[in-house]
């Protein structure tokens, strides 16, 4: 016994010296930022607040570092330059005060994992932190430790570009994802040279826009805000992200770079955030054109006002803050606040004490263990959706046709936001089923469609040629690289080109044919689901999406990616999203149009919420995902059917492997609040584990439910859980599982 209690007094002792220490650290550093602050003039203050592109060593850049004007500058990439403008900055300028540099880094630096979309599509937290650690270890090295990611606007329509960015249409899964980002980029010490500063972008609600535009406009009630778009954020701010950006759209009439509400009132009096907000590219200047603010004088004013510490990019702050300053417009304390927020960063970052980027013999790209993590990252966010018994390609094939747009774009399969990919490390399918095939299978490669919107009839005819001598035909489909990502918004969302012309005709072979869709988003795809015999949904797959692919077709690789936003059947759907609310006639007794009798009369069709042409259900829903084995759930357990506020439930649930392949599996955990003050919507995601389960062997998956899970913000603006009754499901999917009852007291 004593022998416990003198280990738990050590134990004791080491923990509150060490947050002692951490105390002491943090005061101190506090104590050298309200000394520099001190001896700051208006124009360095202002200085610190503006954020400028890379010019490389300009006489004008020089000049304006030594006088203090310049805080961060973005987009400069060569480690001997940003060392050079370092030296200015720290030996040069009256105060010494280092520089941020700055890049988009979204999804790799030089090894290129899956867009987020595609990580967010493993349902495992460690492939996006260690896509995230893969960019920092190799951006760093440039001189690069501010990264604008990752991007947590949760997004449900497909058609806006940059769903690709995102984590899709979830806020617990998005902020799941999100937070082992920040964990990757920042790692276990921010102020360690292979670190970078997180940003959590856009702040807030962006995935929203109106008709799936870039930088279109959102009307959100506070409600949908805080139950929706959120949580991503504030997990972001929980586990001690970077930085903040606001976002280009204006909420309810107020853009996001001017709005107090998000900014001052949420972000620091509710969540005590006490990190750099920094404004996105020019996003204070467009507040202009928003027609919020009259002239950039103006711009500047508003966005000091409602908290942006930082000018990306807009020059509001450089050339006006000291006039609305020494005008009593703004009081100087506020710029005391932002600059605070930005040291504050800069120490953390440990750039005071270390401030030059090594310059290394060898840079850290394309090493073994990157590679591998950028494979694996593939071939878990890879999404099996239907397979007719094609897939893996079994021993007994002879030849594959390896066809399709998508099949050798080493370009196109890294995705957007990717400026410093090198396409030429970029291994495509088509190389790697090669490799893997060697001799043993024969590979008969034809194109047919050079790019994604190609309508080449010839190509076609082509690819049909070739497909016709093959066992196989592996149809690499999908969109080029540059239809998602920023400003790349599509109002029609169907594969490009001829391509569903060229699965007809491939489809007429007779032969079986394997759908492999490589996108930036979802895609409709019913009629293009319905002639294959195998969809594999793989997102733009990154540096190593060849060989993940090629180790799933040919079974080397079992798929256990499960979609992260729902793919509808046609756009005319959109929104369509699984936690949706119930209207007071939910659809049923569904009447399509085609079957719609000539001459029946309105009655006949009964009254419920569907679309004719569409009926009611996604092409796919969220959560969705085959494997090459199969799973049993059986019935959901509860520790308790009676909760009382305070208590924790345990739901659990065996899942079964009952196929032939050892295998993992999302076992995912939905909660509906059967009535409430307000209408809830019919399930949310609260919980979700990736389990290994062999061949023949089950596992008992565990989920605890406490009052935090229940509570929503109701109609007074308070979150809390309300007494009632609550359904459980523990499931493969959003559309899938039997659940249980329990009442909250």
């Amino acid at each position: 016994m004593n022998r416990y209690l003198n280990k738990f007094c050590v134990l004791a002792f080491s923990v509150s010296t060490s947050l002692a220490a951490y105390s002491q650290a943090d005061t101190a550093m506090e104590q050298r930022i309200d000394e520099l602050v001190s001896k700051m003039t208006l124009q360095e203050k202002i200085g610190q607040m503006n954020q400028l592109t890379g010019t490389g060593l300009s006489d004008d850049m020089k000049s304006m570092i030594r006088a203090g004007k310049v805080g961060s500058i973005l987009n400069e990439l060569d480690a001997k330059t940003v060392n050079e403008l370092q030296r200015i900055a720290v030996e040069e300028s009256r105060l010494h005060i280092p520089m941020i540099f700055a890049r988009d880094v979204i999804h790799g630096f030089k090894t290129i994992f899956p867009i987020p979309l595609g990580q967010a599509a493993s349902w495992n937290p460690q492939v996006a932190e260690d896509g995230a650690r893969v960019a920092a270890l190799e951006a760093t090295s440039a001189g690069i430790r501010w990264t604008f990611a990752p991007m947590i606007d949760v997004s449900r329509d497909p058609r806006w570009g940059r769903i690709a960015e995102s984590c899709g249409e979830d806020p617990y899964l998005t902020s799941v994802m999100g937070a082992a980002m920040v964990k990757g980029f920042q790692g276990e010490d921010l102020s360690s040279p292979t670190s970078m500063a997180a940003c959590a972008k856009h702040f807030a609600a962006y995935g929203a826009t109106e008709s799936g535009k870039d930088y279109n406009t959102t009307w959100i009630p506070e409600i949908q805000l805080r139950e929706v778009f959120l949580p991503p954020f504030e997990k972001a701010a929980e586990v001690g992200a970077a930085s903040f950006m606001c976002s280009f759209n204006d909420i309810n009439g107020v853009p996001s770079s001017g709005n107090k509400f998000l900014n001052r009132d949420i972000l620091r009096d509710e969540w005590k955030y006490d990190g750099v907000l920094v404004s996105d590219w020019g996003s204070i200047e467009q507040m202009i054109p928003h027609g919020f603010c009259k002239d950039l004088k103006d711009a500047g004013l508003k966005a000091i006002l409602a908290g942006v510490d930082m000018d990306m990019m807009g020059y509001a702050y450089l050339i006006h803050l000291e006039d609305l300053v020494k005008s009593g417009q703004v009081d100087e304390k506020l710029l005391d606040e932002s600059v605070r927020n930005i040291l504050r960063m800069k120490f953390r970052l440990g750039l005071f004490d270390n401030p030059y980027t090594e310059i290394q013999k060898e840079q850290p790209f394309y090493t073994a263990e990157s590679l591998q993590k950028a494979k694996n990252a593939a071939i878990e966010g890879a999404v099996l959706l239907k397979n007719d018994g094609v897939l893996p390609v079994k021993n007994t094939v002879k030849s594959v046709a390896v066809v399709g747009p998508l099949s050798d774009a080493q370009a196109d399969q890294v995705g957007t936001w990717c400026f410093d990919a090198e396409p030429e490390h970029s291994v495509t399918p088509l190389t790697a089923i090669k490799e893997l095939c060697g001799k043993d299978v024969k590979v008969i490669a034809e194109q047919g469609l050079t790019y994604s919107r190609d309508k080449s009839e010839d190509g076609i005819k082509k690819a049909v040629a070739a497909a016709v001598k093959a066992d196989v035909i592996l149809f690499f489909a999908g969109e080029e690289a540059v239809l998602s990502g920023e400003a790349r918004c599509r109002a029609d969302i169907s594969l490009p080109g001829a391509q569903r012309e060229m699965l007809k005709a491939l489809k007429a072979t007779g032969k079986p044919v394997v759908m492999i869709v490589m996108a930036g988003r979802p895609l409709t795809i019913p009629e293009e689901t319905e002639m294959a015999d195998a969809v594999l949904y793989a997102f733009h797959g990154g540096t190593m999406a060849g060989p993940a692919l090629a180790d799933l077709l040919f079974g080397k690789a079992v798929p256990s990616g499960k979609l992260p936003v729902t793919l509808p059947r046609m756009v005319g759907q959109v929104p369509i999203y699984y936690a949706h609310k119930n209207t007071g006639r939910p659809a049923s007794n569904i009447t399509l149009i085609d079957d719609i009798e000539i001459g029946a009369k309105q009655t006949s069709l009964g009254f419920t919420s569907y679309h004719l042409d569409a009926g009611d259900s996604p092409l796919f829903p969220f959560g969705y995902g085959l494997s090459y084995t199969t799973f049993k759930y059986g019935d959901v357990k509860l520790s308790k059917t009676n909760m009382n506020k305070g208590d924790v439930l345990i739901a659990t649930c065996e899942v079964s492997n009952t196929g032939k392949y050892d295998a993992d599996e999302v076992v995912q955990l939905y909660i509906r609040d059967k009535v409430g003050s307000l209408v809830r919507p019919v399930k949310e995601l609260k919980d979700f584990k990736k389990v290994a389960i062999k061949a023949g062997q089950s596992r008992t998956v565990s989920f605890q439910i406490t009052e935090k899970d229940l509570a929503y913000w109701n109609a007074d603006m308070v979150k809390r859980a309300e007494a009632g009754e609550f359904e459980v499901w523990i499931a493969p999917s959003s559309a899938a599982g039997t659940s249980a009852s329990f009442i909250l007291n």
